[in-house]
């Protein structure tokens, strides 16, 4: 992220496999599985605080880990935050995350980050495959991480000066190309999300060009996660209509590299990972409770894998009016954890069978029809797009874009436009 952020048998493939680059037999299966679709915000780990207790009073059954580094340029050796005090150990976080897996949740392991992938500050890069040059050294580091703490998904968030390292690109996918055969060979699932940065219409020529490599070099990319945020594109009117921009610029992408894929097999391999409250850029870029309803029902709507936002210490009103980014609380006015119970229901595929924008009936999403408009009433339930029209508290409104749970006439610069009275 921007922010500182029991296998019995081995087959003898299995053991050629692990000879060629040190790797293990390990046992065959996770302690639990990743679901098809899941909510799993970002957790910072250097910030403290038992990553069991937090999950469970945010309601978050899945915590993705951030990060795992090394401690300088040039070594091969990850440890959490870099620090040599935090190994890949189950002295470290270990019993945590045993008790996330004990509740049927799970953890997903983090490499990179922006703090890892940037150079800027102190002129090294500490994301594994950019300090590491040894290939085999890179994927007995990535097997480690997934067989201390028996998981079955990590993610690369690669960002800043790593993902436009070709060489650091390249050495990683080979890398990982090496872990999945071992993984296939011991019958264990091994999925690789890589989360990128990307613009308001989809990925810049950078996270294409990773893409193309993983595919070159055969890595089955499970899921591509976009960080919807920090654009640098100027001040943001509507963050949840920049999510559906930006990941449908991402699915067209993709079908360039998985032309057999159809378009729901594309946006099930969809990531999206939102910065909750005040960006890096400042209250220009804010992202509300409101556009948490609408990404949500439009994540629900086209089946993406994974949702997230940046990050779960930031889930707190302790900051509200906030100008600029904080660590540990939004800027926004809310309740303690308000983003993760309402992203909460993406795992569950639970919906919130109340409206609260219809007062009248709370049990019916739709609001009472209007007997004189022709248009049809507007329904907080309803995909409009643009050009589409609904009739509301007596007038008629045209959708300027994609909208999905956004009030009529709730923001001047929201997707609606007035026709007028009807």
């Amino acid at each position: 992220m921007f922010r500182r952020k029991l296998l019995t048998l081995a087959t003898t493939t299995a053991l050629a496999v692990g000879a060629a680059v040190g790797l293990v037999a390990q046992p065959a299966s996770a302690a639990t599985s990743i679901p098809d679709h899941v909510f799993s915000p970002y957790y910072e780990m250097w910030l403290g605080d038992d990553i069991s207790a937090v999950s469970q009073q945010a309601g978050a059954d899945h915590i993705t880990l951030a990060f795992a580094q090394t401690e300088r340029q040039g070594s091969c050796t990850l440890y959490w935050n870099g620090d040599t005090s935090l190994p890949i150990a189950q002295s470290s976080f270990g019993a945590q995350v045993d008790a996330i897996q004990a509740r049927g949740g799970d953890v997903i392991p983090s490499l990179g980050g922006w703090t890892a992938d940037d150079a800027t500050e102190d002129g090294q890069l500490t994301e594994l495959a950019d300090s590491c040059t040894d290939v085999n050294k890179i994927a007995a580091q990535i097997q480690k991480l997934i067989t201390t703490y028996d998981v079955e998904r990590i993610d690369f968030d690669i960002e800043a000066d790593s993902i436009n390292s070709s060489a650091g690109v390249d050495r990683r996918n080979k890398a990982l190309k090496i872990v999945q055969d071992w993984a296939k060979a011991n019958g264990r699932t091994f999925e690789v999300q890589y989360t990128l940065p990307t613009t308001t219409q989809g990925l810049a020529a950078a996270g294409k060009n990773l893409l193309r490599n993983a595919v070159t070099n055969g890595v089955e990319v499970s899921v591509v996660n976009v960080m919807t945020f920090d654009y640098w594109e100027g001040d943001r009117a509507n963050m949840a209509q920049d999510t559906v921009t930006a990941t449908t610029g991402l699915v067209s992408f993709l079908k360039t590299i998985y032309p057999s894929k159809t378009d729901a097999q594309l946006w099930s391999m969809v990531g999206i990972t939102e910065m909750i409250g005040v960006s890096d850029w400042g209250v220009g870029e804010t992202f509300s409770l409101a556009n948490a309803d609408s990404v949500l029902a439009f994540a629900q709507q086209k089946g993406v894998a994974y949702l997230s936002f940046w990050a779960l210490h930031r889930d707190t009103g302790g900051c509200a009016g906030a100008q600029t980014t904080q660590d540990d609380c939004s800027g926004l006015a809310q309740q303690k954890y308000e983003f993760s119970k309402k992203f909460a229901a993406f795992t569950s595929g639970a919906t919130d069978p109340t409206d609260p924008t219809d007062p009248t009936d709370p049990t019916d999403p739709t609001d009472p029809t209007d007997p004189t408009c022709t248009a049809a009433p507007w329904s907080a339930s309803q995909v409009y797009v643009g050009g589409t029209t609904a009739s509301f508290e007596g007038h008629t409104w045209k959708a300027r874009w994609w909208t999905l749970g956004e009030k009529p006439g709730a923001a001047t610069w929201g997707p609606w436009t007035d026709l007028g009275a009807c």
